[in-house]
């Protein structure tokens, strides 16, 4: 059974959290069900895991404290950790399985139902979902031509984050092209700010640098090709995105510290050397979650101290919007299947999702959630723009690999892009490196 990924935005705010914690959201009253109709839920137990710790995990919580007081189901979460595969594959075998489970990849989706663990959605869920989401989020959450997976958090992973006290002083404005982005960042160089803060000490924020590149660059008919391996990673798309990322990562007045300083660089410190006391950079490429880390851990204020632009147009491309997201799924080995249907089915409504939002640090998938919900301008700005994408939108393209090759510390994609950073001269010999451990990883 392989390992899942490490989750990107676990990594920024699941320090002081326990893993393991479960919490129980003890029923509050009486029989009417999520959906508005009667249902007799009152009293019965229903257990649901997902990776999510601290503060995120305690968000949830008041989701399903909602959906207890509507129901009177009494429910208990409890943290997997990262390895969720493994982590269910053991409860299932040992008998103590989840009823449902957030499940944070499309590819440990597609395992779980390839496996034959997950029960279809019901046709309500399918009803809501297409009212609710874009099709591309339904798309996501089929297997083969049945629904397991109904899409409730997602991340927005084209958002570069800026210190706009360093723009400021150096006279620059958010990019509109990469092009553009490149050359501001060499104006904040020359006023004495390195441009870009690089978190090149775990490879997975390497790998979202290159999808948003490549989504770009190359096209969505691409990016959804090599996301399957339908191309090889020596396909001169690849070679060419590689090249155009190599621009930016060989210049050691873009990034701060320069390859060998942002190798040495994790996450968090990454959005430290730009929003910390002690700015080292002017930018920080990530997801939306870099939100959290401002305001939780830097105690900044988000819309002031900290904005983001979008990700901008690669050569003649359309702007990316590369996404993440948790989705629900109802285990067949659950022992309270019904309860299971209700509460993916309460999650797939813009009532659900807007408690999260209004606690913040979330976003969702779901286009009907009201603008209003969200706890403040910059996150409802970054929702809006993940709604606005409708089917553009592309799930990250490392999230839906085997995790050998997009989910693993020290090997495969993760690695290979590590070694890129420390010297991006040879973009066609990295294309082929990467080709033999995507052909690897997709055999086995």
């Amino acid at each position: 059974m392989r390992h899942t990924a490490v989750r990107h935005t676990r990594i920024a705010i699941s320090g002081a959290a326990v893993l393991g914690l479960a919490l129980t959201a003890t029923a509050c009253g009486g029989g009417v069900s999520a959906g508005g109709g009667k249902q007799e839920l009152n009293g019965q137990s229903l257990t649901v895991a997902g990776v999510w710790t601290g503060v995120e995990q305690q968000n949830f919580k008041k989701v399903l404290d909602a959906f207890s007081e509507k129901t009177g189901a009494r429910i208990t979460f409890s943290s997997t950790g990262d390895n969720v595969s493994t982590v269910i594959g053991s409860q299932i075998e040992g008998g103590t399985a989840p009823d449902v489970v957030m499940v944070p990849q499309v590819g440990v989706l597609q395992q779980f139902a390839k496996k034959g663990w997950l029960a279809p959605l019901s046709a309500e869920i399918g009803t809501n979902a297409k009212a609710n989401f874009a099709q591309v989020w339904k798309d996501y959450g089929t297997v083969g031509n049945t629904y397991y997976g109904l899409y409730f958090k997602a991340s927005h992973k084209s958002t570069v984050w800026y210190s706009p006290e360093a723009f400021d002083q150096a006279g620059v404005k958010p990019a509109k092209t990469y092009k553009e982005m490149l050359t501001s960042g060499r104006t904040l160089s020359e006023s004495g700010v390195p441009a870009f803060s690089v978190a090149g000490e775990a490879g997975w924020p390497l790998t979202d640098w290159f999808e948003n590149i490549y989504l770009s660059q190359a096209g969505q008919e691409n990016y959804d090709k090599l996301a399957a391996h339908k191309i090889p990673w020596t396909h001169p798309t690849v070679v060419k995105a590689l090249t155009t990322l190599g621009e930016l990562f060989g210049d050691k007045n873009l990034v701060s510290g320069g390859g060998a300083g942002a190798l040495r660089t994790d996450f968090p410190e990454s959005v430290q050397q730009v929003f910390g006391p002690d700015p080292k950079a002017a930018m920080v490429y990530e997801g939306d979650f870099v939100s959290s880390l401002v305001t939780d851990e830097l105690h900044k204020e988000v819309g002031t101290d900290a904005k983001f632009f979008p990700f901008p147009a690669v050569g003649g491309g359309k702007a990316p919007v590369v996404s993440g997201g948790d989705a629900a799924v109802v285990l067949k080995s659950g022992k309270n299947k019904k309860a299971a249907m209700e509460l993916v089915k309460y999650l797939s409504t813009p009532e659900a999702a807007a408690i999260w939002a209004k606690a913040g640090g979330f976003i969702s998938p779901n286009k009907n959630v009201p603008a209003g919900a969200y706890h403040d301008e910059i996150t409802k700005g970054a929702a809006q723009s993940l709604t606005d994408a409708g089917n553009s939108v592309r799930f990250d393209m490392s999230d839906q690999a085997p995790a050998a090759f997009g989910g693993t510390q020290g090997a495969g994609e993760w690695k290979l892009l590590q070694d890129f950073l420390r010297d991006p001269s040879d973009p066609e010999g990295t294309a082929t490196k990467l080709e033999a451990a995507a052909a690897k990883a997709f055999r086995n």
